[in-house]
């Protein structure tokens, strides 16, 4: 079972590694072409808000509602039932996603008032002006990648998880070409990038349906309804909240950011893409090979593959996400500098981000962890006990924002989006216990042992061998690097040294 787990989320891994590199390509473009300030506020603003809803019908509530459903339907054997799922679904999330994109799009002004408010009240009507125009422009990308989202969960269904993985890839290539080739169109060089975010997710989604046609599931529209859209509605609304409290958590950050002084969204979009990097390398990639094995275990009443899985899931988790967590914090402000510090991203930049990617770093491990715990009930087709850690979550996570942002401006708001992940993980392996399912079996208690071990052994050759902050200010790009790389290297070498020592097996 770990053999099979680990190739699935390994190609899943690769895939989401390339896209990520090409994320970080463009982000950093984006940062030495237009810096921190009012307008990159306002595009991540305007990119955020479709990018919220995608990650709810991505690798959120719309996916871990429906591959169940359609795992279901491939239990019974019978492929007229299958394609019926396939073709009632599509239908009517198409209808929704016109619709909700063409309510958002004509009204972008009050969508921006509602989710950036300090925008909107702010005396300087630059930011919210233009928010409003780009929201336009990137809105449209929901409806795109929302049935790409769709399709991916098909192929994921069947195994497939390489295209799905790699088609964000698309997205990044999109935006780093407009931002070189068509800022000098505009009269303000940023809407290009608002139009790369458009044209990026229309070509993802014609990239994935060849790979549709070839495994025979295209979706048709039909007419009627069937049983299936029912379960599918009362499964996701629930799961809306449930899966994605995180991301609905990064959301409200963005509209505290917008009560701060400029620069405070672009500092924490940065900080939070850094985090993300390995969130969907091991988070993200666990929970998508979790969620289609698991639900096909349920359906098939095989307990034993049910419980390995979840046993493989959390065994990955503890080698790959903690050590992660730990090189997030030690290494925040170098990674910040290296990627990101030249030209109109100025030091004061670069040091405000690492400060709110500390604290998104000490939240890691709970955001990988609610990924986890949150699939393993969906599977089981049980949304309603995500829902309710997610509603307590999400309200701490408010409270906590207003506070802590009150005292410690942007790294308030990491902060208290982190300790709002500590507390849905908790709770939600609080109710897995009551059901009976223990997460961590003896086996992986005593790989967590072995694990912290490696990781003193870690962050002590991280220490021995990262130069001293002032080098990485006035180093040049090779500099940087070099050094930024030797370190991560030696450092990766010693933990999984360690952990050989440790007679910890990987694949198993």
């Amino acid at each position: 079972m770990s053999k099979s787990f680990l190739k699935s989320s390994g190609i899943f891994t690769a895939m989401t590694f390339i896209s990520r590199v090409f994320g970080l390509i463009r982000d950093q473009i984006i940062a030495i072409f237009f810096g921190a300030n009012a307008l990159t506020d306002a595009f991540f603003v305007a990119f955020k808000i479709p990018n919220f809803f995608r990650r709810l019908f991505g690798e959120g509530a719309f996916s871990q509602a429906f591959v169940p459903i359609l795992a279901e339907a491939k239990a019974s054997n019978d492929l007229n039932e299958v394609n019926l799922v396939i073709n009632h679904i599509g239908t009517k999330f198409l209808k929704v996603l016109i619709i909700t994109t063409t309510i958002f799009v004509v009204a972008s002004p009050l969508v921006i008032a509602i989710f950036a408010w300090g925008f909107y009240i702010n005396p300087d009507p630059t930011k919210y002006d233009a928010a409003s125009l780009m929201l336009r422009i990137t809105f449209p990308y929901l409806l795109f990648i929302g049935l790409t989202a769709f399709a991916g969960s098909i192929l994921n269904s069947y195994d497939k998880f390489a295209a799905p993985a790699f088609t964000p890839v698309i997205l990044n290539i999109s935006i780093i070409i407009f931002a070189y080739y068509s800022s000098d169109w505009f009269s303000e060089p940023i809407i290009a990038l608002a139009w790369g975010v458009f044209f990026g997710g229309l070509l993802q989604l014609l990239f994935q349906i060849p790979f549709l046609l070839k495994l025979g599931k295209f979706p048709k529209i039909v007419k009627g309804s069937h049983p299936s859209e029912n379960i599918l509605k009362k499964r996701m609304i629930p799961a809306l909240f449930g899966v994605s409290v995180s991301q609905i958590n990064l959301l409200v950050d963005t509209i505290v950011a917008s009560f701060l002084i400029s620069g405070s969204v672009t500092w924490l979009y940065y900080s939070d893409r850094l985090m993300e990097l390995p969130l969907a390398l091991i988070g993200i990639a666990i929970a998508t090979v979790a969620l289609s094995k698991l639900s096909n275990y349920f359906a098939q009443k095989d307990n034993k593959n049910f419980i390995n899985t979840i046993d493989s899931a959390i065994k990955y988790f503890l080698i790959f996400g903690i050590p992660s967590s730990f090189g997030l914090i030690l290494l925040a402000e170098e990674m910040v500098i290296t990627l990101f510090q030249y030209n109109e991203f100025t030091p004061n930049a670069a040091l405000q981000s690492s400060k709110s990617l500390i604290a998104y770093g000490a939240g890691l491990i709970f955001f990988i962890l609610v990924k986890i715990f949150a699939t393993i009930f969906l599977s089981m087709g049980d949304t309603k006990t995500p829902v309710k850690v997610g509603v307590v979550a999400m309200l701490s996570n408010i409270i906590l924002n207003v506070i802590l942002a009150y005292y410690y401006s942007h790294v308030g708001i990491a902060i208290s989006t982190s300790l709002s992940a500590l507390l849905n993980s908790y709770l939600l392996y609080f109710y897995l216990r009551k059901e009976s399912i223990d997460v961590f079996s003896r086996s992986n208690k005593v790989l967590f042992l072995k694990v912290f071990i490696s990781i003193l052994a870690m962050g002590i050759t991280v220490l021995l061998t990262v130069n001293p902050i002032d080098y990485f200010y006035s180093g040049t790009i090779f500099e940087r690097v070099s050094n930024l790389l030797l370190t991560i290297s030696l450092a990766g070498i010693v933990y999984f040294l360690a952990l050989k020592s440790l007679r910890v097996r990987i694949i198993s």
